[in-house]
C-alpha cells in the first residue's frame, strides 16, 4: 500500500464527491443539511447523471444549495418548487428532476403545490428536510413543530387548542394515488446515513423510470433553533421527533 492510499483511501466516509464545490457551507454546526447534500451529490455521480440533473432550490436554510452541488439549479418562489419541477420534468423528461425543501417551504406555504404534484404522479423526487422549526428566519413554530415544543412564536410550547396538531405530510403523501415511493429517514448515525442514501437513490431511479412521484423526508436537527449542542440535538431528536415521525418506508409500489 502506498503512502497516498494510507492517507486517503478511496472508501473513507469523508471522501468528498467531485460534484461538491469547494465552497464553505453556511450551515450551523451539527446541521443535517450538509450530510444530505453529500448524499445527493454521491447518488447523482453514481448514476452518472451529472449533466442531466436539475435541482429546484427552496426558500429557507438551504436556499444556497446551488453553491454547493455542481449541477443545474432553478430557484423557485417560496413553496412553489414542486410546480417548477413539474414544468421542467414535462419539458425535459430525460432529466433527473428533484426539489430540496424544508418543512416551512414544503408543508406550510407550499402545501398545495406539494400535495397536487405528488397526487398527479409527476416523475419527480421531493426531498423534505423536517427539523420542526423555521431555522432561517429566527426559530418560529412550523407546521411540523411538536406539541409542547417551544419556539420563538410558541413561547409556552405548541398548544393543540391554539395551534392545532403537527402536520404529518409524509403520511398524507403515502395515501395519494400518484406516489410510488414515500419514506422517512434520518442522518444522525452512520447506519441511518446509509439507509437515507439508499432511499434517495431509489427515488431518483423511480423518477427516471417514470414510475410516479417520490417523497423522501429526512427528520433533521436544528441545533441553533432548538438551542442545543449538536450532540444534544441528536439525542433530543431521537427521544422526541422519532416517536411522532417514525423512520422507515411508508409506501413502496
Amino acid at each position: 500500500m502506498t503512502r497516498e492510499e494510507i492517507i486517503q483511501p478511496a472508501n473513507l466516509v469523508h471522501t468528498k464527491p467531485t460534484l461538491m464545490n469547494n465552497t464553505p457551507m453556511h450551515y450551523c454546526p451539527g446541521c443535517s443539511h450538509g450530510v444530505v447534500h453529500k448524499l445527493v451529490a454521491e447518488v447523482i455521480e453514481e448514476m452518472a447523471m451529472e449533466d442531466r440533473t436539475i435541482g429546484i432550490s427552496p426558500v429557507g436554510c438551504a436556499v444556497f444549495i446551488y453553491n454547493y452541488i455542481d449541477i443545474d439549479w432553478q430557484e423557485a418562489a417560496h413553496g412553489r418548487a414542486p410546480a417548477v419541477a413539474t414544468a421542467i420534468k414535462r419539458l425535459w423528461p430525460d432529466r433527473l428532476v428533484f426539489t430540496y425543501q424544508g418543512d416551512g417551504d414544503l408543508a406550510c406555504i407550499g402545501t398545495a403545490e406539494t400535495i397536487h404534484a405528488l397526487n398527479r404522479g409527476e416523475n419527480i423526487t421531493i426531498i423534505f428536510i423536517n427539523n420542526a422549526i423555521y431555522g432561517m428566519t429566527g426559530g418560529q413554530m412550523a407546521p411540523t413543530t411538536l406539541v409542547g415544543m417551544k419556539t420563538s412564536t410558541s413561547l409556552y410550547g405548541r398548544d393543540i387548542a391554539l395551534h392545532g396538531y403537527p402536520l404529518k405530510i409524509t403520511e398524507i403523501a403515502a395515501t395519494l394515488e400518484g406516489t410510488t415511493y414515500v419514506t422517512r429517514q434520518s442522518v444522525h448515525t452512520v447506519a441511518a446515513i446509509r439507509k437515507a442514501k439508499r432511499a434517495i437513490r431509489k427515488t431518483f431511479e423511480n423518477s427516471m423510470a417514470g414510475k410516479g412521484s417520490n417523497l423522501v423526508e429526512i427528520v433533521s436537527t436544528c441545533s441553533s433553533g432548538w438551542k442545543l449542542t449538536p450532540d444534544g440535538a441528536n439525542k433530543w431528536m431521537e427521544e422526541n421527533m422519532f416517536p411522532y415521525y417514525p423512520l422507515g418506508d411508508l409506501k413502496d409500489k
